[in-house]
């Protein structure tokens, strides 16, 4: 048999799988500190539930995984977070509102692999429903630049509104029947420049007059300051859009965080689920092109779902944890899940005890060498293995009630009394 992964997916040995829980517990943490709710949701779903006209747009369902299950029912893997917590919020009415509600699991895309991007991915979210003000957006992106920060990455939130995009369209006079495919290729214009839009919008076969008064207008607004989107589109959807932001802008300096963000009229996420805010993250050092984070405001799914034709104010925001693991090995953050490294020298029953006592009282991550190797290969091991403490244990210091601690990355030992590790004291001698 030829052994192979399916492409676009990956195994993750121990020694990557480690950095990728540490950011999976930094989310979690980060997500229930912001009074959010865990969640889980299946990962096989009806595909009318999967390809619901509010859901991904037509650009996803090119993507989708679908599949048959014994009863020939059309089922598809779940591309994303969001339509699967529409599904929940939908199906349970009972659900007080607002509710903060937090996932992290894997998703599915048949889509082109690049650098952080995968087939089989996992993503991070936290979705609100019930919130009406762009208050809930603004938790959201200070959340977000905390999980970075406690990460060591550097990054910059971009932000939109997507009332103010449809509403400057219209007042361009972009037919109704070509603004998605106008919102895609607008999309894009980061990346791929003006030129760039212009042929893309060449291949969606829309008129050439069109495309001449867009690009005009993209060149026109790039820089132009929020407050004169107003006197520039008179139109009531940019009236309301260019509120909205303005409103979440007060609240972003009120939170210390408007130089981490920027403001990008013609920033789109082409999904056609987006009502209001949206969102990208990406990192600041621009190491990888593409966002590590995304999200906005989608207030008509769960009512769609419902059929009440109600509206639920719905905002969420996801991370790529696959993306943010990238990032950090390209930073070298790679990291061990072991604090110490316990070398017995002849006195495995003591080192035992140790070892279970320093994992009871003092919470620390623990590993025993099991397999009575020499002392150098001990060493050389636990140095392969970035663990940052070893304790050196033989019959003497046994003897002498002591220790042999060893800092690995400065490469200095002392001797610690054994009785600290009794007493709740070790962890002064880790600071040291």
């Amino acid at each position: 048999m030829n052994l192979q992964n399916v492409k676009g997916t990956k195994d993750y040995l121990p020694e990557e799988q480690m950095l990728r829980n540490t950011i999976k517990r930094t989310c979690e943490e980060t997500f229930e500190a912001y009074g959010c709710k865990p969640l889980e949701t299946p990962i096989l779903n009806m595909y009318d539930l999967m390809a619901y006209k509010y859901g991904g747009g037509s650009e996803i369902l090119k993507e989708m995984y679908t599949l048959q299950d014994q009863g020939n029912r059309e089922l598809a893997l779940r591309y994303d977070l969001t339509i699967p917590f529409a599904k929940v919020v939908a199906m349970n009415p009972e659900i007080r509102l607002p509710f903060k509600r937090y996932e992290i699991g894997k998703v599915f895309r048949n889509g082109p692999i690049k650098q952080g991007r995968f087939r089989e991915f996992v993503q991070c979210d936290v979705d609100i429903v019930g919130v009406e003000s762009v208050l809930a957006e603004a938790e959201l992106m200070v959340m977000a630049l905390d999980i970075f920060n406690k990460l060591n990455l550097d990054v910059t939130i971009q932000y939109n509104n997507r009332k103010l995009l449809t509403g400057l369209l219209q007042a361009i006079q972009i037919p109704e029947s070509q603004v998605q495919d106008v919102i895609l290729s607008v999309d894009k214009l980061e990346k791929i420049g003006i030129d760039g839009v212009r042929n893309d919008l060449i291949n969606r076969e829309i008129q050439s007059e069109t495309i001449d008064i867009l690009c005009k207008t993209l060149e026109t607004c790039t820089s132009m300051p929020l407050s004169e989107f107003n006197k520039a589109f008179p139109n009531p959807l940019v009236k309301e859009g260019v509120t909205e932001l303005q409103e979440l802008r007060q609240y972003l300096i009120a939170l210390g965080i408007q130089s981490n963000t920027m403001f990008s009229p013609f920033l789109a996420r082409g999904l056609t689920m987006y009502t209001g805010t949206i969102y990208e993250i990406f990192l600041t050092d621009g190491s990888i092109t593409s966002s590590i984070g995304s999200g906005g405001r989608y207030d008509h799914i769960i009512g769609a779902f419902r059929s009440d034709n109600k509206s639920y104010p719905t905002v969420g925001i996801s991370f790529g944890l696959d993306v943010i693991y990238t990032a950090l090995i390209q930073k070298e953050c790679a990291s061990s899940s072991v604090d110490i490294f316990i070398i017995p020298l002849g006195t495995q029953e003591k080192c035992l005890k140790i070892a279970h006592t320093l994992r009871t009282n003092e919470n620390l991550k623990i590993e025993l060498e099991l397999t009575n190797r020499k002392l150098k290969r001990a060493l050389n091991y636990a140095n392969k293995e970035n663990i940052p403490y070893v304790l050196i244990i033989g019959e003497e210091e046994i003897n002498n009630d002591v220790a042999v601690l060893r800092n690995m990355k400065e490469g200095t030992e002392q001797t610690i009394p054994l009785a600290c590790i009794e007493n709740g004291t070790f962890k002064q001698y880790l600071c040291r």
